[in-house]
């Protein structure tokens, strides 16, 4: 998002450093692929790092064990289980958050405009799903069956949007939409098959938590503080149920309000309450501050503050703690032969490709939904295809499902990282062609809609041509 930098501040100086390091980088951040960027420079890091001859360190780091405690109560676990069960409780938080908004207020509002996505999602989750289970079927490596089913949002729509015009603004609306319906399947997913030994009293205690919240709400309580201490102790608790701590972030993003306190605020009024004032006080000032800020609701505030840490930090240290996997040619002879790698790569790139192209296909064909106009078939397999690249919540499932069998775990990371390089290639490829074809047809139409040549017209061309001709020569 841009944003105006004032010039009595850092970023807004004329200082070098400000020139050519901070506004370039603040443009960078302000590009809509560049939370991709990111996040495949940390998997490239990881994967260097776990196979160099500092590997060691690698696990070392990852591997260090941290406590936090009060009182008698402590909660310990290595660096990779808290960036696993706390910072990406918060990434679950702002994927909440934008499901709230899009149910409120966005495509998902709609049934009949959210039917296609929707259905789309459905069936790119459990064609994958089934291919998996039909691999690994009877073994230890069926219960990796959910990693296939996620759709990375910011490498999927990273892959569109550097397509350009090749793919129309309505598929890409289309495969956001997916992507966040394919986020909400995968997080009921999560809660339901990846929970562990469920303790209903601490499940109890976050039930009451949500409720509070919500009361807090309703009661027009809007002190943060209190709501961050609330939100604390329901991410504990989700913790200690066995429930998977990631749900509480998603949960609360669910509660949060997608309204406006004041949704028409008389900008005018708040200026001129203040001019009128001889002399500004701290309180005036945070007055007509309250004002203009509850003009926007809090969902969206949240979203704006901590959607660039999720993407720009969060995420990417994620991948820096996972995808870590040894490239020897003894793991890569493995993973080629492996079921476990077989059944991602097929569930991502094959099975996504057709749950997501042939339910939304089998939708339009019986009319319960209705393609976006513009959009050939070609460049809805595309689209579909792009619905493959399911990196970081695949990584994700991988460290739940396989968590305690780190052979499983990496062969499975192996297969996410060859199918989200396939998915992503083949869709570029697809949506080049489907362009391409696009253009010969429109070709095709304009010289068969064209006028034929009048002959009487040609005929009295011919002898001018020739007159003219002969004129020059002399």
């Amino acid at each position: 998002m841009h944003r105006l930098h004032h010039q009595h501040t850092w970023l807004g100086s004329d200082r070098a450093s400000a020139r050519f390091i901070g506004r370039p980088v603040t443009r960078f951040l302000a590009i809509e692929t560049s939370g991709g960027a990111l996040l495949l420079a940390a998997t490239l890091v990881a994967l260097i790092w776990a196979n160099s001859p500092w590997s060691g360190s690698y696990a070392t780091l990852w591997s260090t064990e941290i406590t936090f405690g009060v009182g008698s109560f402590r909660v310990s676990g290595s660096l990779v289980h808290w960036v696993n069960d706390a910072l990406m409780a918060l990434f679950f938080f702002v994927a909440g958050l934008e499901i709230k908004r899009e149910l409120v207020h966005g495509e998902l509002r709609n049934p009949r405009a959210a039917a296609l996505p929707v259905i789309g999602a459905v069936g790119g989750m459990i064609v994958p799903a089934t291919l998996f289970l039909a691999l690994n079927s009877g073994a230890p490596a069926s219960h990796g069956w959910g990693i296939p089913v996620a759709t990375d949002i910011a490498f999927a729509v990273g892959v569109v949007t550097l397509l350009g015009r090749r793919c129309p603004p309505s598929l890409k609306l289309f495969l956001l939409t997916l992507a966040i319906a394919d986020d909400l399947g995968g997080i009921i997913m999560i809660a339901l098959f990846y929970a562990g030994g469920i303790q209903f009293g601490w499940l109890a205690g976050t039930a009451v938590l949500l409720g509070a919240v919500y009361l807090m709400r309703r009661a027009g309580i809007w002190y943060m503080p209190l709501y961050l201490t609330v939100g604390i102790g329901v991410w504990i608790t989700m913790y200690q149920s066995g429930v998977h701590a990631t749900v509480a972030g998603v949960l609360l993003g669910l509660l949060c309000p997608t309204r406006a306190l004041n949704p028409q605020p008389d900008a005018e009024s708040i200026a001129d309450s203040l001019q009128s004032r001889s002399e500004l006080t701290a309180a005036d000032v945070r007055s007509a501050a309250f004002l203009i800020q509850e003009s926007v609701s809090v969902d969206e505030r949240l979203v704006d503050i901590l959607h660039p840490w999720t993407s720009y930090v969060i995420v990417p240290v994620f991948a820096l703690a996972n995808a870590g996997v040894q490239l020897s040619s003894d793991a890569l002879r493995e993973a080629v032969s492996s079921t476990v790698t077989l059944g991602v790569v097929i569930g991502l790139v094959v099975g996504k490709t057709i749950g997501v192209f042939g339910a939304t296909w089998i939708a339009a064909r019986i009319r319960v939904a209705v393609i976006p106009d513009g959009v050939t078939p070609l460049q809805m397999l595309g689209a579909s295809m792009a619905a493959g690249v399911g990196f970081t919540v695949a990584l994700f499932v991988t460290e739940l499902a396989f968590g305690d069998n780190q052979h499983l775990g990496d062969l499975a990371k192996l297969g996410i990282l060859a199918a989200s390089m396939m998915a992503a290639a083949l869709s570029a490829v697809t949506f080049v062609l489907a362009n391409r074809r696009a253009a010969t047809e429109l070709r095709a139409r304009a010289i068969v809609n064209s006028d034929p040549p009048d002959p009487r017209t040609q005929a009295g061309r011919a002898p001018a041509a020739a007159r003219l001709s002969r004129e020059r020569s002399r």
